[in-house]
């Protein structure tokens, strides 16, 4: 329709704006609006998203670099004490839902091939749609939230070999390719893996440490390493989701990874439109009208056998019936590959479109309510709670304060500059735990000899407030005298939970009044303390002394 790809993106971006206002007026969640404005601009609707390559390629972007971020908040450490969980959670989720979906794609009357796609296509959960969703809620770092991710990411994993056996199986005469190809996917994940370690071991630390004299450089650097993974991890035969996620854990230990992906939130968030308009552009009606009653028997299965089964699963483990169920949330939908599966079996002529059409409808309903279930888990969870103890054993080995504690400090302090530095020495000496953030890391490296905790961070950032170790602290303290910086701060830590005060700094009266004005606790005035102090030295000093009996020595 447009003569210009950029006229396409412009108009999409138009539409998407209108779309999400009227969701955000309607207190509707912004994922749903973004795959309606899919529905709308697709083939079935306006027509303007047919095979778009810049669509896609710009929706890959945003998958990686979602996945790339969520392996940045994760370090060796949480891999190891959520890792056991997590690949027994995946593969028994993954287990009990191709067998059950596959008795109940036979019983619903499908051919046994095509039960097996439709058994596939339940299987696996949308990794992309419950990162979003779990990060916009601020619960990706919870324990329920990283178990949650783990087994996703298993999922994945799962998914490769699966895609290899399904080619097998449509092919005839070629089993003794299947084990050669397993063994291959095997010794390329092992060299993948291999050679991110050697890397995180041996090159990225010193690497970034010299990149972080310029914060654009160190961005750069992490977001093309993200990516590059990310295809490397493609190109071998895995997904994007599994180099990218990669990528991000190579660079978790390391003391930018705060400042890293603060910056690349919001061209995430621009990306990942781009995701959910291609997803909902992909969805195809013409066959699911005549399928609504399979499919909202298996999308019944999809939403309550899921969650059920992590339930269970999590329950033997020793997890609390609260971690399970949050966790369990999270597999009650089908993925996005789910529809790549079932165009992949319609072009092998392996399956109908009325099983298309089938499993498109299980996806438009599982992916919708799947979000308003996980939206709203806490007074889901309300509900639900006193039936639930079922799943919990007497004395729960795990409970949701697992890894999932901040780390105990006094006070932040934002800013190791002169002022900041001196500051931070001075509560040092009162044996005060102190944190503090700066974005340069010679001053860190300083104040660090003197005891204090440090974080790599930029007070400009908007994402800083997410990092700080809010529970236990009694101050937050800036010593960064820009105002509308501090107003921002301000305003962020009014929105969470923080029971403690807030020190700001500033360098006039103006800004003083402002700060005062908008409800900060203490304004810190560098200059009018330093003169005050100044000038009672001076005026000690200058006081007249007189001899004990001569006249008075001026």
């Amino acid at each position: 329709m447009f003569e210009h790809e950029f006229h396409t993106i412009a108009a999409l971006l138009a539409v998407a704006a209108v779309i999400a206002a009227a969701a955000v007026k309607l207190r509707q969640p912004l994922i749903i609006s973004f795959i309606a404005v899919g529905i709308v601009v697709g083939p079935i609707g306006l027509g303007w998203v047919e095979e778009n390559n810049q669509v896609a390629l710009l929706a890959e972007l945003g998958i990686a670099l979602l996945l790339f971020l969520v392996g940045l908040k994760l370090d060796p450490h949480l891999i190891r004490t959520t890792g056991p969980v997590a690949v027994a959670t995946g593969l028994g989720q993954v287990v009990f839902t191709s067998v059950v979906g596959f008795g109940l794609g036979l019983l619903l009357g499908l051919s046994p091939v095509e039960a097996v796609y439709v058994a596939v296509a339940l299987t696996f959960s949308s990794t992309i749609i419950i990162v979003k969703l779990l990060s916009d809620k601020r619960e990706i770092d919870q324990l329920h939230g990283r178990i949650a991710v783990g087994f996703l990411i298993v999922q994945d994993i799962v998914v490769v070999l699966v895609m290899i056996v399904l080619t097998a199986f449509g092919t005839a005469g070629e089993g003794d390719d299947l084990a050669v190809d397993m063994a291959l996917v095997l010794g390329k994940g092992v060299l993948f893996v291999g050679g991110v370690f050697v890397a995180m071991r041996f090159l990225l630390r010193p690497a970034l440490g010299w990149m972080s004299r310029s914060k654009e450089l160190l961005v750069l650097f992490a977001l093309a390493w993200g990516i590059a993974l990310a295809g490397l991890g493609d190109w071998l035969g895995f997904s994007i989701e599994v180099g990218a996620f990669l990528g991000g854990i190579s660079l978790a230990a390391t003391p930018y990874r705060e400042a890293i992906g603060s910056r690349l939130i919001s061209l995430r968030d621009f990306l990942l439109l781009f995701f959910f308009i291609d997803l909902g552009s992909r969805l195809d009606f013409a066959d699911a009208a005549s399928q609504l009653v399979s499919a909202a028997v298996l999308s019944a299965f999809v939403l309550i056998g899921n969650p059920l089964i992590v339930l269970v699963i999590m329950g033997l483990m020793g997890y609390r019936k609260r971690t399970s169920f949050l966790a369990g949330l999270t597999v009650a939908q089908i993925s996005e590959f789910s529809l790549v599966l079932a165009a992949l079996g319609l072009g092998l002529g392996h399956i109908t479109a009325d099983t298309v059409g089938l499993i498109t409808a299980v996806g438009i309903v599982t992916i919708a309510l799947s979000t308003y279930m996980i939206l709203y888990s806490a007074p889901l969870y309300a509900r639900l709670a006193p039936l639930l103890s079922v799943f919990e054993r007497s004395r729960p080995t795990h409970g949701e304060e697992e890894g999932a504690a901040d780390p105990s400090v006094d006070m932040v302090v934002i800013g190791a500059g002169r002022y900041g530095g001196r500051l931070v020495r001075q509560l040092l000496t009162q044996e005060a735990r102190v944190l503090v953030i700066d974005s340069d890391p010679q001053a860190l490296e300083n104040i660090s000899q003197d005891g204090a905790e440090t974080l790599y961070g930029d007070a400009e950032e908007p994402e800083l407030i997410d990092a700080l170790p809010l529970r236990g602290a009694s101050w937050v303290v800036s010593t960064v005298p820009d105002r509308s910086v501090n107003l921002a701060l301000l305003h962020g830590l009014d929105q969470t939970d923080f029971a403690g005060k807030v020190a700001l700094t500033a360098h006039n009266d103006h800004d003083a009044e402002r700060l005062e004005a908008a409800g900060v606790d203490l304004v810190l005035r560098p200059f009018h303390a330093a003169a005050d102090s100044g000038a009672a030295l001076l005026l000690d000093d200058a006081r007249p002394r007189t001899g004990r009996d001569g006249p008075a020595l001026g």
